[in-house]
C-alpha cells in the first residue's frame, strides 16, 4: 500500500471512529488551549477542522507513541485565521475515543509530502 493510500485509510478510519466514540482533545497542554483562545476558535469548530482533514494535510506518521504506549500518532497541518497549526492524533485504544494530542499554533515549519496532486 502507498503511503498516499495509508493516509487516506488512516483518515477514514479515524474520522468514523470519531463519529462513533467521540474525540478527548490533550487541553490539559497548555499550547493546545492557547492556540483556541489565540485564534477565537472554539472547542466545536476544531473538531470541525479535525473532521475537514485530508490527504494533503498529512505531515508524517505513523509514529511509535513511546510515551504512552498507545497507538501510532499521525501529524498534520492545517492554516487557520493565516497561522500554521499543528495537528496531532491517534486512533486511541480499542472501543474508546479517538485522541487530539497537539492542536496549536506550528512552532516550526510543517512539510507535506503529499500535498503534490499527482502523488
Amino acid at each position: 500500500m502507498s503511503k498516499k493510500e495509508n493516509v487516506e485509510k488512516f483518515l477514514k478510519d479515524f474520522k468514523a471512529k470519531m463519529d462513533f466514540w467521540g474525540i478527548v482533545f490533550r487541553d490539559d497542554r497548555g499550547k493546545n488551549s492557547q492556540t483556541l483562545l489565540d485564534l477565537e476558535i472554539t472547542p466545536n469548530k476544531r473538531k470541525e477542522v479535525l473532521k475537514k482533514l485530508e490527504i494533503k494535510d498529512y505531515s508524517e506518521g505513523p509514529l511509535e507513541d513511546k510515551l504512552n504506549k498507545g497507538p501510532d500518532m499521525w501529524v498534520f497541518g492545517k492554516t487557520i485565521k493565516n497561522r500554521e497549526i499543528y495537528i496531532k492524533i491517534t486512533m486511541g485504544m480499542l472501543n474508546n475515543n479517538v485522541i487530539c494530542i497537539s492542536f496549536h499554533v506550528a512552532e516550526f515549519n510543517i512539510n507535506y509530502p503529499l500535498k503534490n496532486p499527482e502523488l
